[in-house]
């Protein structure tokens, strides 16, 4: 049975339970299968000897989860090529493709957990109560080490994006 952290995140202060172990710097980032925009299979081997950016957010259709994805959008239009930014939510790729358009965003790759909810559940952000994911940041080196994590305990909440690009920038 997987691990589960009663209490882990909290939406609009009502406790919430995220199923998956609590990441930290130094783990091994676990690998993933999503679904890219374009229906097509994303893993992390896909950004292999990049350092990857992951923005993990509830849904793309919210203003917190659609001001965070767009920042990350332009920080990464700022970022070497060495630096991969992945976008993730439990949205379907249409929607995902959908907002990509109309948000007119073009540095930030998007990807869905809608299949099985294996990434949530291996990154530890999946809400056992809601179904969809909580936000959070990881950064992942070249090593496949996880160097950063920020799991934002209030998910109306943004994330602290200053500290997550100060980080960044002692990676390149």
């Amino acid at each position: 049975m997987p691990e589960e952290r009663r209490g882990a995140a909290t939406f609009q202060g009502s406790p919430l339970t995220l199923v998956g172990p609590e990441l930290k710097a130094g783990d091994q980032a676990p690998d993933f299968k999503l679904t890219g925009t374009d229906l097509k299979p994303v893993t992390l081997a896909d950004s292999k000897g990049k350092i990857r950016l992951i923005s993990v957010v509830p849904s793309i259709d919210t203003p917190v989860c659609d001001l965070q994805t767009r920042r990350f959008n332009q920080e990464a239009a700022k970022l070497p090529d060495s630096i991969a930014v992945l976008g993730v939510s439990m949205d379907l790729p249409f929607a995902q493709g959908r907002w990509c358009k109309l948000a007119a965003t073009d540095k930030i790759k998007l990807a869905s957990d809608y299949q099985d909810h294996a990434f949530g559940r291996a990154y530890g952000v999946f809400i056992k109560e809601l179904k969809f994911l909580s936000r959070a940041i990881f950064v992942i080196g070249t090593d496949d080490k996880i160097r950063y994590v920020e799991y934002v305990r209030e998910i109306a909440r943004h994330p602290d994006y200053e500290k997550v690009l100060e980080f960044l920038k002692t990676c390149v």
